[in-house]
């Protein structure tokens, strides 16, 4: 319960959801296990909705590969972010507990992609305004979490830009990527 509290107040309030996630005793782990990977699987099967709701031009062989895109495309996001935040950043991999808010970042601002991603794939439209304030939204919750990081300033301005800009990038990249490869 603890856990879907956290997202919602993160997604309603990010400046008092990060503080909200801050006083919860939600571990990585938990997060990763009862909220993150679920939902991925409800990402890939929200991928066959098209092919049975409303677009029946699609194959159930390109629903599978979309299912299986998308479930990969967010999944190596989220471990490509992490480490490339922890790289570039090491203050933020410093302690045990450093690189736990660090996955909690990544997750809690992937989650709120997650559930805009899964929204796209049930409504029958490819322009959606929730797709694209999703998709603005994530870079203020970023930058709002940068507290959670314990950063401020220009360097909390620059962990949050380049935050965004993976986890905002990186599943388009790598679903463009993986598409090129597995279906062509």
């Amino acid at each position: 319960m603890g856990m879907l509290k956290n997202i919602t107040h993160v997604i309603v309030s990010p400046r008092d959801g990060w503080e909200t996630i801050n006083m919860s005793d939600c571990r990585t782990e938990d997060l990763l296990s009862k909220a993150f990977y679920p939902l991925l699987g409800v990402l890939a099967i929200t991928a066959f909705v098209p092919m049975l709701a409303y677009d029946h031009t699609i194959t159930l062989s390109e629903s599978l590969m979309r299912a299986l895109i998308s479930f990969f495309a967010f999944f190596l996001t989220y471990f490509i972010s992490v480490q490339v935040l922890s790289t570039s950043f090491p203050e933020l991999a410093v302690t045990k507990v450093a690189i736990d808010r660090l996955n909690d970042y990544a997750l809690y601002n992937l989650i709120i992609l997650v559930l805009v991603s899964i929204f796209q794939n049930i409504l029958p439209t490819d322009f959606m305004p929730i797709a694209i304030m999703g998709f603005l939204y994530v870079p203020w919750v970023a930058y709002r979490g940068t507290a959670y990081l314990g950063l401020k300033g220009s360097r909390a301005a620059w962990v949050a830009t380049i935050a965004s800009a993976l986890m905002l990038g990186m599943p388009l990249l790598l679903t463009y990527l993986l598409n090129m490869l597995i279906v062509r």
